[in-house]
């Protein structure tokens, strides 16, 4: 697979998986891979009642806990999804939201230069 292939499959995977485990896709998914790093930048996840609760400084706390909290009780089925679509070992993986452009960035270091192993 060449990297564009790799990234839209990246991508496919981790937005089912969102829908999955965090009850809502993206809008928009964007991977992007550089060296031994996994770059996915989803657009549009927040849900209409998380929007509202995002409106106070308490409620962008609380949307965050409970985001960071998903995502934690849910990495290793993540991780497992990357690992499906390209054969690395994942050293650590990272995950922030922001309500104000209801964006979510997560980030992925692998052990290897992802770009050194495939072919474009």
């Amino acid at each position: 697979m060449t990297k564009g292939q790799i990234e839209s499959k990246i991508s496919e995977a981790i937005s089912k998986f969102e829908i999955e485990q965090m009850g809502r896709g993206p809008e928009k998914i964007r991977t992007i891979i550089f060296q031994d790093l996994i770059i996915i930048r989803l657009k549009g996840f927040l849900s209409t009642s998380e929007k509202n609760l995002a409106q106070n400084k308490d409620g962008v706390e609380l949307i965050k806990k409970i985001r960071t909290a998903l995502f934690e009780n849910a990495r290793e089925e993540l991780e497992a999804v990357i690992k499906s679509v390209i054969d690395i070992e994942i050293i650590s993986t990272y995950s922030d939201v922001s309500t104000k452009t209801g964006e979510k960035i997560i980030a992925i270091v692998s052990d290897k230069n992802i770009e050194e192993m495939i072919s474009d």
